[in-house]
């Protein structure tokens, strides 16, 4: 977990007093890695009586299609602007390109945040 409350300096420089102790809420967690494989998923406690689903490896996909959305099988992680070494170790995102049975499709959805891989086909 890392604190991700207010820097100890401003923006010029100056050390800042702190107004408060560190708060619960001011935590922050570790990114899950979604990868490709058999689905596992991992609930966690949120904000406000709030779970969320996070997707620690799928194989399924919803790809966007012009006649409607189909449930493909994610093969493997074509390419990932978030991280080049994403896409060599087959890690999901949103905005990774993977290739599905149905296509190449870029993802839209974040898998480790709602535990679903949405995608859209990308024409090539």
């Amino acid at each position: 977990m890392q604190y991700q409350g207010r820097s100890k300096r401003s923006k010029t420089g100056a050390r800042l007093r702190p107004r408060s102790k560190k708060d619960k809420s001011e935590l922050g967690r570790s990114p899950t890695e979604t990868t490709v494989g058999e689905p596992r998923f991992r609930t966690v406690d949120a904000r406000g009586n709030v779970e969320k689903v996070r997707a620690l490896s799928t194989n399924v996909a919803n790809v966007s299609t012009d006649d409607g959305t189909v449930r493909a099988t994610i093969e493997d992680v074509v390419e990932n602007d978030a991280n080049p070494n994403y896409a060599r170790r087959n890690i999901v995102t949103k905005g990774a390109v993977i290739e599905t049975d149905a296509g190449t499709a870029r993802v839209t959805s974040r898998p480790g945040q709602n535990g679903q891989v949405n995608a859209v086909l990308v024409d090539e």
